[in-house]
């Protein structure tokens, strides 16, 4: 008797099949967000989420970017939204930059010739410099909101650092603490929103993936200085999930020569939902920056 094959379904129970996705080296089918201008498109830029939330958190800022006539894509990595995986929870931390190199190649092919832009979040931020570190020939710019660089002073306590280590060997599933979402960003409404999406992760994290960050951060310090891409930069000063340090020891460290960094004072993590005022000037400098940087749609037209 023949077995049918078995659909694979999200975690959300949707057939992958009628959703946009790839599938990974490990075989984990993770699902992806595209979003198309109606111009053709100046450049690339691969939204890179950060722990715990999800491509379609950026639907915002995706619109923006595509009424700049840019083509914005992105994926939910292993372990978040609608993609496979145990949430929240991945072997190495090489395997989100792994499968964000995967996508890039598979949007090189689709549209060759366009210059690929990262504009990447938190721990995407962490993500972002290993995939440019990677892939400099490849990477025409990134962005960066609140990068995940270093630890904030409370979690790099030393006692801290070597229990973590110790019990992700003993018992990687033990809880450590949960996200606080008022930190997230001085809006109401963000948080409200947060709080009520089924696709953010809204649990303890474990032992082991904390364990897997902290080994990713232990490394990027000394491969700062071999970043040679452009890079802008953008933190809150009152930000309480990623330390402030971390972008200011990016800034200084980069090799780039073509670097920027603003601080926003007052503001807490999410930068791109945070007050109105401050989403304004965020999009404002994304925009400008980028624009530095591309041909207009005038002059795409022209050649």
């Amino acid at each position: 008797m023949i077995q049918k094959k078995q659909e694979r379904l999200t975690p959300q129970g949707l057939p992958y099949k009628n959703l946009e996705h790839f599938v990974n080296v490990d075989g984990e089918y993770l699902f992806c967000r595209y979003w198309e201008p109606s111009s053709p498109p100046r450049a690339l830029v691969m939204i890179v989420h950060g722990a715990g939330e999800h491509s379609g958190s950026y639907m915002n800022l995706a619109s923006m970017l595509v009424n700049q006539s840019l083509f914005v894509f992105s994926h939910d990595h292993v372990g978040h939204g609608q993609s496979e995986g145990q949430r929240l929870n991945v072997s190495n931390f090489q395997v989100y930059v792994r499968d964000c190199l995967q996508h890039i190649d598979m949007m090189k092919v689709r549209h060759p010739g366009l210059k690929i832009f990262l504009l990447a979040h938190s721990m995407g931020g962490l993500i972002a410099i290993y995939v440019m570190l990677d892939r400099p020939q490849d990477i025409a710019g990134t962005i960066h909101i609140a990068p995940l660089v270093t630890l904030n002073p409370e979690s790099a306590k030393p006692w801290k650092v070597f229990c973590t280590k110790l019990l992700c060997h003993l018992v990687p599933n033990m809880s450590v603490g949960t996200m606080e979402p008022q930190w997230l960003s001085r809006d109401k409404n963000v948080i409200a929103s947060f709080n009520a999406d089924a696709l953010s992760y809204h649990g303890a994290m474990k032992v082991g993936f904390a364990a897997v960050l902290l080994n990713a951060i232990a490394g990027v310090e000394h491969l700062l200085p071999k970043i040679t891409t452009p890079m802008l930069i953008m933190h809150g000063d009152a930000d309480k999930l990623c330390n402030v340090n971390g972008s200011q020891l990016m800034y200084e460290l980069a090799a780039s020569t073509d670097k920027t960094l603003k601080i926003f004072e007052g503001c807490f993590h999410q930068l791109h939902m945070e007050l109105p005022e401050v989403v304004t000037e965020v999009y404002e400098l994304i925009q400008s920056w980028l624009n530095e940087r591309l041909p207009s749609t005038k002059e795409m037209c022209q050649d």
